[in-house]
């Protein structure tokens, strides 16, 4: 439940439409649903401004149906990450969602009941190399399912750096921007220095050898020089989008 339903139930109970005992049934999965082996935050849109997010690794296909079937039944707009295609096929199974999706590059399943209307600005999403591409979908799909525009400008990492001057533009006019690399991880700190706007950096586990799966670019955008550069976890696509999103949606409504 979000704030604009809540205040839809407190009118109808003001206008004598339902009684406090309707509007107290369906009130009473708040602050959580227990579900025995899971607590459901239905809460957390009026907290946070955002539905709770499904993490699929480590659940079954049958407990990810019985979050998502609870989630969806409060009207919001669902987003389940790092699923696999066996988990979607069982949720178009149930045939309770039809217009589910699975985005397979960012490996996230998605479900629109609600109109997104779009953000006013565009977040760029800019990756090293095409190998990134998969952290980046995920970024995408977060911040897009937020009612934020996104923009993918992609392999333009230091090999090459003449193909980032070429999308400056578009990265000075942001609000926030999200850099992702693996490798050596430097492209953060040479977005960050050529922008006035936040950078979200995510390393990620694309290198060989000394790479240490994330490890070096993780340490290399720890220590940016560049002060608007902040850092989210190796391969955390879901954890940048949602955070731009967040600063996007604060900036715009200011």
């Amino acid at each position: 439940m979000n704030a604009e339903q809540l205040q839809e139930l407190l009118g109808r109970v003001k206008s004598g439409e339902i009684t406090i005992d309707e509007a107290v049934e369906k009130l009473r999965h708040l602050p959580f649903e227990d579900l025995g082996f899971a607590h459901i935050d239905h809460h957390r849109q009026i907290r946070c401004g955002y539905p709770e997010v499904i993490y699929c690794p480590g659940k079954t296909a049958e407990q990810i149906v019985k979050i998502f079937s609870s989630l969806a039944e409060k009207g919001d707009n669902i987003l389940a990450t790092r699923a696999e295609e066996d988990v979607f096929d069982a949720l178009v199974e149930t045939e309770k969602f039809p217009n589910i999706r699975y985005d397979k590059p960012a490996k996230a399943i998605v479900l629109e009941q609600k109109k997104i209307k779009p953000s006013k600005s565009v977040i760029p999403i800019v990756t090293a190399g095409t190998a990134d591409l998969p952290v980046a979908a995920e970024a995408k799909v977060t911040a897009d399912i937020m009612g934020q525009r996104t923009e993918l400008i992609c392999d333009v990492g230091v090999a090459g750096l003449h193909r980032l001057l070429d999308h400056l533009p578009k990265l000075q006019n942001a609000n926030v921007i999200i850099v992702i690399a693996g490798m050596e991880g430097a492209l953060a700190s040479v977005v960050g220095g050529l922008v006035d706007c936040p950078v979200i950096a995510v390393p990620t586990s694309i290198g060989t050898g000394a790479s240490f799966g994330g490890i070096a670019a993780l340490l290399t955008m720890l220590n940016s020089c560049a002060a608007g550069v902040t850092v989210v976890n190796i391969d955390n696509g879901f954890g940048a989008g949602f955070t731009a999103g967040l600063i996007n949606k604060k900036i715009e409504a200011s």
